[in-house]
């Protein structure tokens, strides 16, 4: 399937200064499989090893770290030649091998006309940070696809095209908008996992089977990730971990109004309270990429991180589709879009995840006494709130209160009707939230 992260991976290949690459990603998103494309389009060859399925692997970089050597070891490794100068060399489930991942700033430094990728799902919670080559590496992030690669994914080629070059001055044409409404629900029970993706597209025909398909994937790919926390987190930790990551759906379906809420510490965890109690186990979710964490500020300045608390958040899935599945929300009730307050914080994870992968790396929300406003975005013409609605009501009383304490240049209010603006304010398509964000992230001063 087709990423657009491949136009960021040609970026990388082509530079003069270029550095060996990390790729980062929570497990099952595409990693190695995007390499391996990149690999087989843009190279005359690529060479493909993984540290987790063969350990003694790990051997080849125990005597020293000089590229040369290694790559002299790995062609007899591999049973062929290497070209360091053409070819590329994939370093898949790096996390398994520290000296491998010590062994990039070496690469670098003495062989930098080699182009060698790198993938790692744990990266940051399996190495000591006495393992990472700062500065020598560059790093890359892939999500779960987003809604257009979506879209791509199950053969909408012309819909996929048509949100990728929205610029919202005028209204979508009604017959597509209804379209991108509907397969919108459906993305909503599939996610953007790209196993529940392709299995969704094969068996779409049948709506009923490859539904049923997709909430079977994942269930598994949830007793997945549950191993994965097991196997990485050690004996204390784990269980901590596994409480708190089952919790996130059960705190969104506290939500209010259809909201998300902030995350409470309180029966998180039995036996544990307080945020310094339950950071460990939080950044730990993080950091292997499974949650997505959105600071509350009761402040709207630049820049938001300054008003930003580490115990005041909301947490969300970092895929949409999994939260439908651990939350065991009947898809038929998505389709239908009606399963009362679930909607609203079920849209709200939707929007959190677009924009992680439209290229926001710090999700903030804005909290008054009585109102509240989902999202803000940090462009470089100031701050812009986001009300996020899950139906076709658009009133907002939360942002009128935003409006009128900060005075904003625009805001926006995604709901399920079509594109319209009135004055300084912008209404678009909830699915259209990723499109949006990557250009208010380009507007001009």
């Amino acid at each position: 399937m087709k990423r657009t992260i491949i136009k960021e991976l040609t970026a990388w290949k082509n530079r003069n200064d270029r550095k060996p690459l990390v790729l980062r990603g929570a497990r099952q998103v595409g990693k190695t499989y995007i390499l391996q494309e990149f690999g087989r389009i843009y190279f005359p060859r690529y060479h493909y090893v993984n540290f987790e399925n063969d350990e003694q692997l790990g051997a080849l970089f125990e005597k020293d770290l000089s590229p040369v050597r290694i790559i002299n070891e790995l062609q007899f490794y591999l049973d062929t030649s290497i070209d360091t100068a053409h070819d590329l060399i994939i370093f898949d489930e790096i996390q398994h091998c520290s000296r491998a991942l010590t062994a990039l700033k070496y690469f670098r430094e003495q062989m930098p006309e080699l182009a060698l990728g790198s993938a790692g799902s744990l990266i940051g919670i399996s190495l000591a940070d006495s393992s990472f080559p700062v500065g020598n590496v560059a790093f890359l992030d892939l999500y779960p696809m987003n809604y257009d690669e979506f879209l791509e994914g199950i053969g909408k080629l012309r819909l996929a095209e048509t949100l990728r070059t929205q610029v919202f001055q005028e209204p979508l044409p009604e017959i597509a908008h209804g379209q991108l409404w509907d397969l919108w629900k459906n993305y909503l029970v599939t996610g953007g996992l790209p196993e529940a993706v392709n299995c969704y597209r094969k068996h779409r025909e049948n709506q009923y089977e490859a539904i049923q398909a997709v909430r079977r994937i994942h269930r598994d790919l949830l007793d997945t990730y549950m191993a994965d926390i097991a196997k990485h987190s050690g004996k204390t930790n784990a269980f901590h971990i596994e409480r708190l990551w089952r919790n996130v759906p059960v705190q969104l379906a506290r939500s209010q109004d259809g909201s998300a809420s902030k995350f409470r510490f309180k029966d998180a965890v039995p036996g544990l309270r307080g945020y310094d109690r339950l950071s460990s186990p939080l950044d730990w979710l993080e950091n292997a990429r499974l949650i997505i964490r959105t600071s509350i500020v009761n402040r709207a300045e630049t820049p938001l991180v300054g008003f930003a608390k580490d115990n005041w958040f909301k947490q969300y899935f970092f895929d949409v589709g999994l939260l439908a599945a651990a939350s065991n929300i009947d898809p038929a009730f998505i389709l239908k879009f009606d399963y009362g307050s679930y909607k609203g914080y079920v849209a709200e994870n939707f929007v959190a995840q677009e924009m992680r992968a439209a290229g926001v790396h710090n999700l903030f929300c804005w909290e008054g006494r009585t109102s509240e406003v989902e999202f803000l975005v940090e462009t470089p013409s100031g701050i812009v709130p986001i009300e996020v609605k899950s139906g076709w009501v658009t009133k907002s009383k939360s942002l009128k209160v935003y409006i009128e304490r900060y005075c904003p240049q625009q805001s926006i209010i995604l709901s399920a009707g079509n594109v319209k603006t009135h004055n300084s304010r912008l209404y678009v398509p909830v699915y259209a939230v990723g499109r949006l964000v990557k250009l208010l992230l380009k507007q001009k001063t």
